[in-house]
């Protein structure tokens, strides 16, 4: 299936996501800051991106900033998965490029319908 990259410094966090994707065929890659994401991003060239929001180096709204507006990962679909779900962090998210915005903690049907619904758009 898809290649998935998950950026977040919480190993549970990392845990839990990975259990959901590779239950439904997806291999993941790993991210424990922003930074990491993106140098990960451009090398392994991941049919998406879940990014968390609290990070250190990079935060998910910076990162996501940054692979929005490179030519080189312009196109992997980024989606937030952030317990800063306010309306404003989601406004802001997705003005930094994100194409989908889930709260934690996320359920596995709304995970899946987000990636489903990138991944065959």
């Amino acid at each position: 299936m898809a290649l998935i990259l998950i950026a977040d410094d919480s190993p549970t966090e990392i845990y839990v996501l990975k259990k959901i994707l590779e239950k439904h065929q997806h291999t993941t890659i790993t991210a424990e800051d922003g930074e990491q994401a993106v140098e990960l991003a451009k090398s392994e060239k991941p049919d998406l991106v879940l990014m968390d929001v609290v990070m250190p180096k990079l935060n998910g709204f910076q990162a996501t900033r940054r692979l929005s507006k490179d030519g080189e990962t312009k196109d992997i679909p980024v989606v937030i998965v952030s317990s800063k779900n306010q309306e404003t962090d989601k406004l802001w998210g997705m003005r930094q490029g994100a194409k989908g915005y889930l709260g934690k903690p996320v359920t596995e049907e709304l995970l899946m319908n987000e990636i489903n619904n990138l991944l065959a758009g």
